[in-house]
């Protein structure tokens, strides 16, 4: 399952970050996951909880945005949308020549540190 090595994979790179920030836990995650990645979003779910057991992301929330695939046809340059199966023949001409535009993304789109318990003091604090 390489939902499990993907969310490894985010876990050590925000665990990383948050370290450099001096950040002491992570409150949420968001992945941008286009719809080619081959990722099952609720396994990716399942596997991010289990990766963050006892890291700064224990209890982190993990939310996806999804990336319609798109593809542009090389030599008539119609755009559509790819769907599940992909459809990489051009609508229009049926031309081969395709240029994918979206749909394979997997990346980090951002992160929320945990607000320090109240009262407590940070290193920012005078």
């Amino acid at each position: 399952m390489h939902e499990m090595s993907i969310a490894t994979a985010v876990v050590d790179q925000v665990d990383r970050a948050a370290r450099e920030h001096g950040e002491s836990a992570v409150a949420r995650v968001r992945l941008q996951i286009g719809e080619l990645a081959g990722v099952v979003p609720s396994a990716l779910d399942f596997c991010f909880e289990l990766a963050c057991a006892g890291t700064l992301l224990e209890g982190a929330v993990l939310e996806t945005e999804a990336v319609p695939a798109r593809a542009k046809c090389t030599p008539c340059g119609v755009e559509w949308s790819v769907g599940m199966p992909p459809d990489l023949g051009c609508p229009r001409c049926a031309g081969a020549r395709v240029e994918l535009l979206a749909g394979r993304e997997l990346q980090i789109l951002g992160v929320e540190w945990s607000e320090p318990p109240s009262g407590a003091r940070t290193d920012q604090e005078g």
